[in-house]
């Protein structure tokens, strides 16, 4: 049988293959092939506005028009083309980089792309609703809530519920990066020698885990505005000033908070990878290693760390004091700092090596360029009384652009230097330089101009006629920019059939352990376990691994070291094993997702091999579709949008529940470099990880509270908004029952190690049963306020009565929610333990464990802040 068709996967030439697979390589071709497809479809809307700004005046597309052409165009480039576009590439790249077969989570890794692919269908069919959002990427209150959204709004309902959507995807694939590069490195291979590429990626992640999940906090609160009626983000406007009786004065601050606490990392999310890709090219084309190598890491640490404390320098033209402008204008200067280090680092690796002009090169180099550029006219707006003038024109608009896209082209360099690497064919070298010199005349025609007419408002088709000749050029420009991908899609496209074959590597100076193996690669990657344990890359046979496990108990290696990259020639090392899987004697038993021990045995040959196939992940992502646009048009009460709201959320149940009985086999290398998480498992560190998530998310909603709460007056909160049936009781009654709830798990973890089958059982139920508790007595409390009938409240206390209901409910709710999923999960184990499961092995418990004692910590925090305080 041939290798395309083991482990269940059918050829690639199969279409069925593309929906079963999981695969990271696989899945890294979807992500570089659909992330292509949303660019195609973002830049034809540019080039339709670009025709618009010809001449002044809505004389195309029309006013409402040209607002979705421009708002969808940011959105589709900045969440599904850039950043799903760069995780292609790491998905391909990183495992292989790091001596891994595959991902931690492989089955996660395929959820996360069909999420990612089934929002941005649903933003595409948001057209169709009416029409599409409108209101610019940003989404800027109270624009994003439906009583300033022309028509029914279903269609910008739709562009928020796709965003949740495409964020659930990061938020997986960020759990599974991590878990995946502090598990699976290779022996001696430590975080700080693995390759620049994966290191930017590794510390994009960590952005990402915390920045996208006060993204999802505000878009849950906004989707809840637009559904369900809470007011966070709405408030009544009286001429050009808020009207007195609104009663939530801190709406729009609170969004412009909660949106750019996440968009200013964003920047970075998006540029991180591309310097990985930039760091990888100048070493190639240079043969020089990366000079100032650990200072450059060491900037990039500094500068995610940063990236969580400048927010605030894009809310400057806001009533906020200037103190506090003045401080996040000084982290604005601040994080500019490691940002030269960096590039003078490129520079200097650049002036000491001997340049190769090849097309990867090329782009990595024009990237560079325009990168300074748009540093430099950034200066501008870090400065108070400069962003006083400059703020909402044209000039952000350039160096927006001059960032961003400095980001994406070196990423179209990376599309070329690993091209060879997935397909196993070298591109038009020829092509591939005429495509740079077209993209970069076309990229500068195209924005420079807009540097000289800055004074153009943004997002506003009429601008002064003094200005037009230079919005003429840059509309020449944006087309030049959009031929100059057709070039390119016609070159990699025809190298996949007349392209000449590669052997391992065609650069002479690539040294990563990607380049070491055949291209495009083998199913599992490599041809034995990789190891540094010599100092340099190496693959271990079948009697080797089963010697290192039997000397070491626990395949775990020390914290050596190896340079894994730099410039030096490519030596072409390789093993003469026959390796065809996971290889040794050590025996462990993990548990899966469920909780179900699944015996792995890293066994000899070609008895085992780790499972690359599961439809389930498709089909969770299409029942999330369904869900998700049904949840659009619930609020006009269609029939049909709630059918196809209760069908798709039971598709997605069901496909989830058909999931964790999949048997699927991702075994664990039995020799990896795991420091610093040596001695936790790795569904344990999968948990940790999501956990940092959620504890974002719930700040985010307790932040927001705390925020409205104060710009209303903390005292005055209580006394006008909340009525004196709002008691104290049924919060504490609820703070008892899951306090007992957390013991009892740590009784049913105690009983499985004792192999008490009665007691893990009688256990686990407690929990279920006060769980269920809780969730009665908060539902009667609700019932009881929303049917009150006060002077204050004639129609009750309910989500949309004020903003202080909207806070109360949508928080608590949110928590319940976490207790429902933790139910749900209880449930499935208690039946489990009842046939005999987890005894002598509680780690499954544990997992749980971890979930459910934080979803009780939390409700620590909100008891006093919605019951006493």
């Amino acid at each position: 049988m041939s290798e395309s068709h083991e482990h269940g996967l059918p050829p690639k030439s199969s279409i069925s293959r593309w929906f079963l697979t999981t695969n990271h390589k696989d899945i890294g071709v979807l992500y570089l092939v659909t992330a292509l497809f949303f660019f195609v479809f973002g830049g034809t809307l540019a080039l339709l506005f670009r025709l618009e700004l010809i001449t002044p005046g809505a004389d195309l597309l029309g006013p409402i028009g040209y607002n979705q052409a421009v708002s969808t165009h940011g959105l589709l480039m900045v969440f599904w083309f850039i950043s799903p576009f760069a995780f292609g590439f790491a998905n391909y790249v990183v495992p292989l980089q790091i001596g891994a077969d595959d991902l931690a989570f492989p089955r996660l890794n395929a959820l996360s792309y069909w999420l990612y692919l089934f929002s941005g269908v649903l933003m595409g069919v948001s057209f169709f609703q009416g029409s599409t959002f409108a209101g610019g990427w940003t989404m800027y209150a109270p624009l994003n809530t439906p009583a300033y959204i022309p028509g029914e709004g279903l269609g910008a309902t739709s562009v928020v519920l796709a965003l949740i959507m495409f964020t659930a995807a990061v938020t997986l694939g960020s759990v599974n990066f991590l878990t995946t590069m502090y598990r699976m490195r290779a022996e001696n291979l430590r975080m700080r020698d693995i390759p620049i590429f994966s290191l930017s990626i590794n510390l994009t992640v960590w952005m990402m885990l915390f920045a996208f999940a006060a993204l999802l906090a505000a878009l849950m609160i906004l989707a809840s505005d637009h559904i369900i009626g809470t007011n966070y983000f709405q408030y009544s406007i009286d001429g050009t000033t808020m009207a007195t009786d609104a009663d939530n004065p801190g709406a729009s601050l609170l969004w412009a908070h909660l949106f750019w606490f996440f968009g200013h990392p964003e920047v970075y999310i998006v540029f991180f990878p591309a310097l990985g890709v930039m760091a990888e090219c100048f070493q190639t084309f240079t043969g020089r290693r990366l000079v100032g190598r650990k200072w450059f890491i060491i900037s990039m640490v500094l500068v995610a760390i940063q990236s969580f404390v400048v927010w605030m320098h894009h809310m400057f033209l806001t009533g906020i004091n200037l103190p506090i402008k003045t401080v996040f204008m000084a982290t604005t200067i601040g994080i500019s700092l490691p940002f030269d280090l960096m590039v003078f680092s490129l520079i200097y690796t650049m002036a000491k090596g001997r340049v190769r002009f090849k097309t990867p090169f090329l782009f990595s180099l024009g990237a560079l360029i325009l990168f300074i550029i748009g540093g430099i006219t950034g200066v501008f707006l870090g400065a108070i009384v400069l962003d006083y003038q400059f703020r909402g024109t044209y000039w952000v608009v350039a160096h927006f652009h001059y960032v961003m896209v400095a980001g994406a082209t070196a990423l179209f360099g990376g599309l070329y230097y690993w091209y060879p690497k997935i397909t196993g064919k070298m591109y038009d070298e020829t092509l591939g330089k005429l495509h740079f010199a077209v993209y970069f005349v076309g990229f500068n025609l195209l924005y420079f101009p807009m540097f000289i007419a800055w004074e153009t408002p943004r997002r506003v088709f009429e601008y002064s006629q003094d200005l037009q000749i230079w919005h003429s050029l840059a509309t020449v420009g944006g087309f030049l920019l959009g031929a100059s991908f057709l070039i390119m899609f016609y070159n990699l496209f025809v190298s996949l059939w007349r392209g000449e074959d590669v052997g391992d590597s065609p650069w002479a100076y690539a040294t990563s352990a990607e380049w070491t193996i055949s291209s495009p690669p083998p199913l599992e990657n490599f041809p034995g376990v990789p190891s540094y344990a010599g100092g340099s890359l190496s693959f271990l046979d079948d009697e080797e691994v089963a010697e290192r496990t039997r000397k070491s108990g626990s395949g775990v290696a020390a914290d050596g070291g190896a340079a894994t990259d730099g410039g030096e020639p490519s030596s072409g090392r390789r093993a003469s094993s026959g390796y065809q899987s996971d290889a040794g004697t050590a025996s462990v038993t993990p548990v899966t997702a469920t909780g179900t021990p699944a015996t792995t045995t890293y066994a000899m040959g070609d008895e085992e091999h780790a499972s690359h196939a599961s439809f389930w992940p498709f089909l969770v992502g299409l029942g999330g579709f369904i869900a998700f646009f049904g949840l659009s048009g619930v609020r006009t009460g269609s029939v049909v949008y709630v059918t196809l709201a209760a069908l798709g959320g039971l598709a997605t149940f069901g496909a989830l529940f058909g999931m964790t009985r999949e048997p699927f086999h991702a075994p664990e290398t039995p020799i990896a470099e795991r420091w610093p998480f040596a001695k936790v498992e790795k569904l344990k560190l999968g948990m940790w990880t999501f956990l940092a998530s959620d504890i974002v998310l719930f700040g985010a909603f307790i932040g927001s509270y705390a925020f409205v709460r104060v710009a209303y007056g903390w005292t005055e909160w209580h006394h006008d908004l909340i009525p004196a049936e709002h008691v104290t009781m049924p919060g504490l009654i609820n703070t008892y029952l899951l306090l007992t709830s957390s013991f009892l798990v740590v009784l049913a973890m105690v009983a499985a190690e004792r192999e008490s089958k009665k007691g893990t059982t009688a256990a686990l139920a407690g929990t279920f049963a006060l769980g269920v508790g809780f969730l009665i007595n908060k539902g009667l409390e609700w019932q009881h306020l929303f049917h009150i009938h006060t002077e204050l409240f004639p129609n009750g206390w309910n989500l949309s009565t004020n903003i202080a209901s909207s806070t109360f409910y949508l928080t608590t709710g949110l928590h319940g929610a976490h207790v429902t999923v933790g139910l749900i999960i209880c449930a499935y184990m208690t039946v489990r333990a009842w046939n005999g499961a987890y005894q002598g092995d509680d780690r499954a418990i544990e997992y749980f464990g971890l979930y459910w004692h934080f979803v009780d910590i939390v409700w620590l925090f909100l008891f006093p802040l919605f019951y006493i305080l």
